[in-house]
């Protein structure tokens, strides 16, 4: 395994680890200590967080194990291959966090949101990986979720054997595709289990590739994603933004309806798509994906 360190006075603003990884935005990675999720703190220590990153067109030809952690004044990792470029791409070190937060609006919510969780960033996960993931999150807890994604690594995902440990990749469209109903639901995957099935199948045999929504212009990518059994326009929205770059992306999910209703009701507007234009709007638009995520993570962690 190579080692190396990222000097976090390198970054366009702050960065948290725990924040970016425990938020509710990614289920790519574990924590080895088994303490993923147990709280919303900030820079809660300097636990290592790991996963097998798949190809990535420009980033990594092929399948890679990596492990990080923060400590203070570097992100320290440990990887099958140079690591820096992965990490740069997953955990969105090019973005100038400090730009990003002068061009959100001065709101008392984003305000206190952006002050609780300084240096969280968005997530750019592989397309697969993420689409299943939130086709799983429908009516479950984080926690729920991270495991429901464990599980699926551990009893159907390649072994990658890397400095004396094994670790399990998440498995390939075909993979799963070829899983009865029955082999998905003996996960925990209740009535999720034929969508994720059935999505997989669509993308093994072509039918559908969640990455080529990367290439349509921002509502028009929402509905392209829609086709995905399983798919309405909240999970679409979270593909889009914790994927594929669309950092304009509002999902509306319990927490965000929640703070429409008690801080924008004007931008309550009776169907998904007015809604998610007006608090866009009222996010400021470009990168109103990263004041919803910081309002989400403010919010499930007893934030008002």
């Amino acid at each position: 395994m190579e080692t190396g360190a990222i000097p976090l006075a390198d970054l366009d603003g702050p960065f948290d680890l725990q924040a970016t990884l425990e938020s509710g935005q990614s289920y790519l990675w574990d924590r080895p200590d088994g303490r993923m999720y147990e709280s919303t703190d900030a820079r809660g220590g300097d636990a290592w967080y790991e996963t097998v990153v798949p190809s990535i067109e420009g980033v990594t030809e092929r399948r890679e194990v990596v492990r990080v952690r923060q400590t203070d004044g570097a992100l320290e990792w440990e990887s099958t291959t140079d690591a820096v470029p992965i990490l740069a791409h997953l955990l969105r070190l090019d973005d100038d966090l400090d730009a990003i937060r002068a061009a959100t609006p001065d709101d008392p919510l984003l305000r206190r949101a952006f002050e609780a969780y300084r240096g969280m960033r968005l997530v750019r996960d592989p397309a697969f990986t993420c689409l299943v993931s939130f086709i799983c999150s429908a009516q479950m807890r984080v926690s729920r979720i991270h495991g429901m994604q464990r599980a699926l690594s551990r009893t159907y995902g390649d072994t990658v054997v890397a400095g004396g440990r094994e670790f399990r990749a998440f498995p390939s469209p075909e993979r799963l595709a070829a899983r009865t109903e029955a082999e998905l639901r003996d996960l925990n995957l209740g009535y999720r289990a034929p969508y994720v099935r059935r999505t997989a199948e669509m993308v093994a045999e072509e039918e559908a590739d969640p990455t080529a929504a990367a290439e349509l212009p921002y509502e028009d990518a929402r509905e392209y994603l829609t086709r995905f059994v399983g798919v309405g326009d909240k999970v679409a929205d979270c593909v889009l933004l914790f994927s594929l770059g669309f950092l304009e992306a509002v999902p509306l999910d319990t927490w965000i309806k929640s703070a429409i209703a008690d801080n924008y009701p004007d931008c309550e507007r009776g169907n998904y798509a007015a809604t998610s234009r007006a608090i866009r709007e009222r996010f400021g638009g470009r990168y109103a994906g990263y004041a919803q995520t910081y309002v989400f993570y403010y919010l499930r962690g007893g934030g008002a």
